[in-house]
């Protein structure tokens, strides 16, 4: 059976960029639009649950507004946003309405997904929209987003929101046909059909560190992809600009490249390894490292051999293995300060250093997320 026939597929995230949106004076592109429409429609008429992702608003202010250059500043792009994103739903809304489909706005910031309570709350709601038949069109709230709070592209966005809402697909379109294993448009460049592991070789064939192969936006795209593969759901990078492109992913047509799931974090395993604000690290020796990589093991004080950053219990945190790579994301039993206390002891000795002793673990293993 053709492993591409995503028969089982009832949700589907999928995620358009600006550059798929608007010409390059700025100003929408309106036919590409009504093509993207008219694809999830139908999908949405054939029983499936869509949630649309879109970049554009700055681009669609941008054009209102009489801006020639993309602005610059925080500021700048924040009002070409505000005026933008107006512009943007009224147009998805005006041609989703031809197919008598109902959407919704959702503007969604690191915040949402940082804080638990928020993160359940945009859950329920979406979940809610999709049961209405209402297709959420999603976008990073720009209006009020600063470096802080920002997640960094749309593709992030929409591989966080596809594992918030359980997706079983994730289509993020480009305007490449997928991902190349040499540069687009040299001789015998082909893109790759199917990834399992993204590997250093995978990052750099997108643009990673010390390689001129990358292609614009396409390092995010890895990212998002890694972020689907550990929730459970299959991500596609396919053409924007390839007729039907969606519908035919769907029946199964191998278009653009494919990044297969690894198993699936639980729910409140995503919001730990994806969503949670990391507010400092905690170093660990081989030991644990590996009780924690190859056993499932919960982390013991006597297994950390430092700490970085202040954080209280309750925080999410780094684990840091010898010679600096991250392996884990886990909420924190001890401040930073008791953590550094018991570092190196015994469980049985955390009462009589701390004068109380709450948890044997620095870190459950229920709130470990292992990257």
């Amino acid at each position: 059976m053709d492993k591409r026939k995503f028969n089982q597929v009832r949700r589907l995230v999928v995620k358009v960029g600006s550059s798929s949106l608007t010409y390059a004076t700025g100003k929408l592109n309106i036919g590409q639009i009504e093509r993207l429409v008219g694809q999830l429609a139908d999908l949405r008429n054939r029983g499936l649950e869509v949630l649309l992702v879109t970049s554009g608003a700055i681009g669609a202010g941008m054009g209102r507004l009489g801006m020639s250059k993309k602005p610059r500043t925080i500021p700048e792009k924040q009002a070409a946003a505000a005026v933008g994103q107006g512009i943007l739903l009224h147009m998805y809304e005006k041609i989703f309405a031809e197919y008598g489909v109902v959407v919704g706005q959702v503007l969604l910031t690191r915040e949402d997904f940082a804080d638990r309570r928020r993160f359940l709350n945009a859950r329920n709601a979406l979940q809610t929209m999709l049961r209405l038949q209402v297709i959420p069109v999603i976008n990073e709230n720009d209006t009020v987003a600063v470096d802080e709070i920002k997640l960094g592209d749309n593709d992030n966005l929409a591989a966080m929101v596809a594992g918030l809402v359980d997706a079983d697909l994730l289509v993020l379109l480009s305007d490449v046909d997928g991902l190349y294993d040499g540069k687009p448009g040299t001789p015998g460049a082909r893109v790759i059909k199917e990834v399992y592991e993204i590997d250093d070789r995978i990052e750099a064939l997108a643009g990673g560190a010390g390689t001129i192969v990358g292609t614009g936006g396409m390092v995010t795209k890895i990212q998002a992809a890694r972020i689907a593969m550990h929730s459970g759901l299959v991500t596609v990078i396919a053409r924007a600009g390839e007729p039907d492109v969606i519908r035919r992913l769907v029946e199964g047509e191998p278009l653009g490249t494919a990044f297969w799931p690894s198993a699936r974090l639980a729910n409140k395993k995503k919001w730990i390894a994806y969503g949670a604000t990391v507010s400092g690290r905690i170093f660990v020796d081989e030991g644990a490292a590996r009780a924690l990589q190859q056993n499932g093991k919960s982390l013991l004080p006597s297994g950390v051999t430092g700490v970085e950053g202040s954080f209280e219990m309750g925080s999410a945190v780094s684990v840091i293995a010898p010679g600096g790579k991250e392996i884990a994301r886990g909420i924190v039993n001890y401040s930073a300060a008791e953590v550094k206390k018991i570092m190196g002891r015994k469980t049985g000795e955390i009462a009589a250093i701390l004068g109380h002793k709450a948890y044997d673990e620095v870190i459950h293993r229920d709130n470990l997320a292992l990257e």
